[in-house]
């Protein structure tokens, strides 16, 4: 295998990475299950702290970010990533129970990709979680009722 070949394996692990951050450990364990067995290699925080950690380690191509958590919010630990040079990249989804407009345009102005709102389809979490890690045009393909903007 040459170097590129190992880097070209390396980006593409990468990619297939998810970060899975909520204080809710039901929460937590299905999604983690769901994207687990179509593929993904999922890490676990369980607050905003641990999830800025965990980022920084990782490096996964997806974060499903739980607004209402301990230490810091979704929203600051959104704010944080697209504030950090190393981290800006990351795809964020803001999975959440508050639904209003308020709440959404909040989230939109902290830098989130995505604003989800529970409860929610896991297998639908999977298609925006794959199209996400495989590019732009997925996206915009990918069941258009979820898209956040």
């Amino acid at each position: 295998m040459t170097r590129a070949d190992t880097a070209l394996s390396a980006e593409a692990s990468m990619a297939m990475r998810v970060l899975v951050v909520d204080d809710e450990p039901f929460i937590l364990r299905s999604l983690t299950f769901v994207l687990e067995r179509a593929g993904f290699e999922v890490f676990q925080a369980r607050d905003g702290e641990e999830a800025l950690e965990v980022l920084r380690e990782a490096r996964p191509a997806v974060c499903l970010l739980d607004v209402m958590m301990p230490r810091r919010s979704g929203y600051e630990v959104c704010e944080s990533i697209r504030a950090d040079p190393v981290l800006r990249g990351t795809y964020v989804m803001l999975l959440t129970a508050k639904g209003q407009d308020s709440a959404r345009e909040r989230g939109m102005h902290a830098g989130c990709d995505e604003y989800l709102t529970k409860p929610f389809s896991p297998s639908a979490i999977v298609e925006r979680v794959r199209a996400a890690c495989q590019g732009p045009a997925l996206l915009r393909a990918a069941e258009p009722g979820l898209r956040a903007h």
